[in-house]
């Protein structure tokens, strides 16, 4: 375990260097964020009685979606991973005393929250300044502030445990790029990212939320702002440990299998 945590903290450290890329990052979130909301808010006047969600409800979902965007996208792709697999020095990996799922799954984490570190407060910060309704307000009580803590983390993890399987991908096709555009625009869609799920026909967005990438993205958000609630709240985190799981084994079963067969520089 020491091992891993060292690789953990020594890929944590180095992301944080990337400050202008953070705040690059920062201005395009939040005027990106700030055009979401707009544009909801000309729907939600034309006709309000129809909106599934409340305005504040949503603004706290996107300014969330937004803020932790470095936790949940499923478009950041290590390209180190995917070299030392198509150029071989994935023999290098294979020298050391560790697993290599763990290892990258390990330093999968680290880029991630490295990245919502410097990222995240800036956008809160000038998110919770906004007038209402356009600005984000604090959880609808207690309960769905815990609970969005616990639904945050297996959020993390079920994405982390999803992109996996696209590094894994790199043993088995001649080029990643298919697979890697195909799976992050399914992703996205299905899990929220673009389109908020309660947005979404009632028979389409029920068979959506059963999959995982609803227990990446769309699932904390709607904790905190209050659209999941009650009993629900616990089946929904009970379906994101099971895709974190799920997804996890078989990652580390490709792996496996891969490495079996694996050849390296022609040897």
């Amino acid at each position: 375990m020491r091992k891993y945590l060292s690789f953990f903290r020594i890929r944590f450290v180095n992301s944080l260097q990337y400050r202008s890329a953070a705040a690059a990052g920062i201005a395009t979130q939040f005027a990106w964020g700030g055009l979401e909301i707009l544009a909801y808010r000309a729907f939600f006047q034309a006709s309000p009685e129809s909106f599934p969600m409340g305005f504040g409800a949503l603004a706290s979902y996107i300014w969330l979606r937004q803020a932790l965007l470095a936790l949940y996208m499923t478009w950041f792709f290590e390209n180190e991973i995917f070299e030392s697999i198509t150029k071989g020095n994935i023999a290098y990996e294979l020298a050391r005393p560790i697993g290599i799922y763990a290892m990258w799954f390990t330093r999968s984490m680290a880029n991630r929250l490295s990245k919502a570190v410097l990222r995240c407060m800036p956008i809160l910060l000038v998110a919770a300044l906004l007038p209402a309704p356009y600005g984000i307000g604090l959880p609808a009580d207690f309960k769905a502030g815990f609970w969005f803590v616990i639904t945050a983390v297996l959020g993390f993890l079920v994405t982390v445990s999803f992109c996996m399987l696209i590094y894994i991908s790199a043993f088995y096709t001649i080029s990643t790029l298919g697979v890697r555009v195909v799976a992050t625009t399914i992703a996205d869609f299905l899990g929220g990212s673009l389109i908020p799920l309660p947005f979404l026909p009632e028979n389409i967005r029920e068979l959506f939320e059963l999959l995982p990438f609803a227990a990446m993205i769309d699932v904390p958000f709607r904790v905190y702002g209050g659209d999941i609630t009650g009993n629900e709240i616990y089946e929904r985190a009970a379906l994101q440990l099971f895709w974190g799981i799920v997804l996890t084994i078989i990652g580390v079963l490709l792996t496996r299998r891969a490495l079996r067969r694996v050849t390296a520089q022609g040897g």
